[in-house]
């Protein structure tokens, strides 16, 4: 399993998948043919069909240096090894020099089809939570204490700066007011949720209006091609932040207790995306905000020093029940309805762990089941409800012009 700095990625919006890959790709393709002189870009499947929506061709066309480039999107079905396909080729003299495929899998990873092994060497021997916890419960460890030691130097400064991105995404969408770019005319609402108090708010409504608000207002930068950190991914990233800001706020936790909750968190994303998949356009949305319900969960769990057994119940909880959501987004934007969405697997994660706090000796599914499950049924979802906008909201909402 490779290192969990895989799961936290820093960059601009709207999506890890749609927007980042294809830009990582296309530096790594530029970086091979600097010599070219005209560059072709071939989007396939979901990247083609929901490609202009993400931005897909701006952050190809950013990362070529100014080289023409000519982006061409394929909208027609076709037999694809991963539904995020891209064929790069470069040209010289009028001639082709090179043709490299990249798919982009998810979270803002690449892997270019045909290479040899990874890029990027394993640094856990273990890939399934029941193996890591029979392993930490022998050494009487925390799973916090499991990721430091594989992880190595430099990873808790790596997880502190990803927090400080996390809550400067917070702070700076809670600050903006406006329509969000794309077309649908959709309103921030970050601000409005947390500053209008309800006229009779009890602790209870208090705590959901201000998680969903953080959500709201970290998906908000999102939509808006804002920095965030992917949590696994980029249409996913308010769920984790939010739940991990609230309860520091609430409960006066230092950094150093939210960086031991965020490397469990980062495990638990690292478990899903190596046995099943974090990509929308793969397995549907529940790859995406189950995931990051699921790692929010474990990461609170971790926070309030819970056992092992209650944080695996709390992140099992958590994706279990969004089993079957499927990835609908309207005009291919990561607005709606990802960003509520955000907010209402915020409040998830936190009755997952409410749930776990009582009820941990007494479940029957494992982690691992539920994320073999979950795979299993994002692979037998239509197509047109894997980040295709064909089916769902997308299809019957119908935009005002």
């Amino acid at each position: 399993m490779k290192s969990v700095r895989s799961v936290f990625k820093t960059g601009v919006g709207p999506s890890s998948s749609h927007t980042m890959g294809p830009n990582f790709a296309a530096k790594r393709f530029y970086d091979e043919n600097k010599d070219a002189e005209s560059f072709k870009v071939d989007l396939y499947g979901s990247l083609a069909k929901t490609g202009k929506g993400h931005g897909t061709d701006r952050a190809i066309i950013d990362a070529l240096a100014g080289v023409p480039t000519e982006v061409l999107f394929h909208y027609e079905d076709v037999e694809l090894e991963h539904p995020n396909t891209m064929v790069f080729t470069a040209y010289k003299g009028g001639k082709a020099i090179a043709t490299d495929t990249y798919l982009s899998i998810g979270g803002g990873e690449i892997r270019k089809k045909g290479e040899a092994g990874t890029i990027e060497p394993d640094v856990y021997a273990e890939k399934h939570f029941t193996e890591i916890a029979e392993l930490c419960k022998a050494r009487n460890i925390r799973l916090s204490d499991y990721v430091f030691e594989h992880e190595g130097e430099g990873f808790k400064e790596f997880l502190n700066e990803c927090w400080k991105t996390m809550c400067n995404a917070i702070s700076q969408g809670l600050t903006k007011t406006g329509v969000l770019p794309g077309g649908l005319e959709l309103q921030r609402k970050a601000q409005k949720l947390y500053s209008k108090r309800h006229i009779d708010e009890s602790p209870q409504t208090r705590e959901n209006r201000i998680v969903c608000s953080y959500a709201f207002a970290v998906s908000e930068q999102n939509a808006d091609c804002g920095v965030i950190v992917t949590a696994p991914t980029c249409g996913s990233c308010g769920v984790v932040p939010a739940v991990l800001k609230y309860m520091q706020d609430k409960n006066g936790f230092s950094d150093a207790d939210v960086i031991r909750a965020l490397a469990v968190a980062g495990l638990i994303g690292n478990i899903v995306r190596t046995n099943a998949s974090i990509s929308g356009a793969e397995a549907g949305c529940q790859a995406e905000v189950g995931t990051a319900c699921s790692m929010a969960a474990a990461a609170l769990a971790e926070l309030f020093e819970m056992g092992i057994d209650q944080i695996e119940y709390a992140a099992e909880i958590s994706l279990e029940h969004h089993l079957g959501l499927t990835c609908d987004p309207v005009c291919g934007l990561v607005q709606i309805p990802c960003i509520e969405r955000n907010a209402v697997s915020a409040m998830r994660a936190i009755n997952a762990l409410s749930l776990a706090n009582f009820l941990s000796d007494s479940r029957k599914i494992s982690f691992d089941i539920v994320v073999e499950t979950m795979y299993r049924t994002g692979r037998d979802l239509s197509h047109v409800y894997r980040e295709t906008s064909e089916g769902g909201l997308a299809k019957l909402y119908k935009v005002d012009n």
